[in-house]
């Protein structure tokens, strides 16, 4: 399984590059974050494809080492939507938060060494609930799912 921080690194980097569009591995992860990163408005499209181009049609067609998930950048005013990405839970060492922890971030307070969430930040959580695996951690609070803090957008 590919770590996370490749997928923060493309994001970030493609961004700062002005890119339109992406391509990344085609993995449960990786569709999760950009899937809440989607519906948090930071990216105005996800899409599965190949190496090539983003098509669906041809998706089904390849084998899994040519699969890619495309997602198209958002910019408002010509500046990127998204500023940063950063990992929060690393290989070294993982960042795992209860109820309580996912509470204090999300409300402006500190919560093991993690800063709060500030205004239009958000956290992507990874639980252990097959149904919703990936979550933001408003969404998790809501759900009352505790989990992995993996990274965090602004």
């Amino acid at each position: 399984m590919p770590l996370p921080y490749d997928l923060c690194a493309r994001v970030q980097n493609a961004f700062r590059a002005r890119h339109h569009r992406i391509a990344v591995d085609h993995t449960t992860q990786n569709l999760g974050i950009l899937s809440i990163l989607l519906r948090t408005g930071f990216i105005s499209n996800v899409t599965r494809g190949t190496i090539e181009s983003p098509s669906p049609t041809d998706f089904i067609r390849v084998g899994e080492a040519q699969r890619r998930i495309w997602a198209e950048l958002k910019y408002r005013d010509d500046r990127p939507v998204l500023s940063d990405m950063e990992l929060i839970s690393r290989p070294s060492r993982r960042i795992f938060m209860d109820i309580g922890e996912l509470r204090r971030i999300c409300s402006g307070r500190r919560a093991q060494t993690i800063k709060p969430l500030g205004m239009g930040e958000i956290a992507v959580v990874r639980t252990k609930s097959q149904e919703h695996e990936w979550l933001e951690a408003r969404e998790a609070l809501q759900l009352n799912l505790e989990g992995e803090v993996i990274c965090r957008a602004r």
